[in-house]
């Protein structure tokens, strides 16, 4: 499927002020980040892995679901895809992920007037 593959991190915006304004800034590594999406129509197993670290989330678009966010923090929401994109609400942000070419292009934007989008360029390996 569209979204299936294993992509690194090659360049990103606004890294260090995301995670303070998440909270999070004790999280900043130097590592590149690798993407794993296993896309099985509608289903999706989405890992971030950095050497010592793996988040994986398992979820069906339009379905309500559990996932666990970056701080560790389980949730629920529901996963939707409008345009080619894949919406997850996340507590503390608002993700998007699509495909351009062979780069998936992550954006995760926090609420309110000064809110920061960290924007994540991965190329597919």
């Amino acid at each position: 499927m569209a979204f299936s593959g294993t992509y690194e991190l090659e360049s990103q915006e606004n890294y260090d002020e995301f995670l303070e304004a998440i909270g999070f800034a004790n999280a900043k590594t130097d590592f590149k980040v690798i993407t794993e999406v296993l896309q099985e129509g509608d289903d999706f197993t989405w890992s971030q892995i950095i050497p010592n670290w793996t988040l994986t989330n398992k979820f069906t678009i339009g379905k309500e679901c559990e996932l666990e966010s970056m701080l560790r923090t389980k949730f629920v929401t529901t996963v939707t895809m409008e345009g080619g994109k894949i919406i997850i609400p996340f507590p503390q942000y608002h993700f998007t992920a699509e495909i351009s070419g062979d780069k998936l292009i992550m954006l995760c934007t926090t609420a309110g007037e000064k809110g920061v989008t960290l924007k994540r360029i991965n190329k597919r390996i």
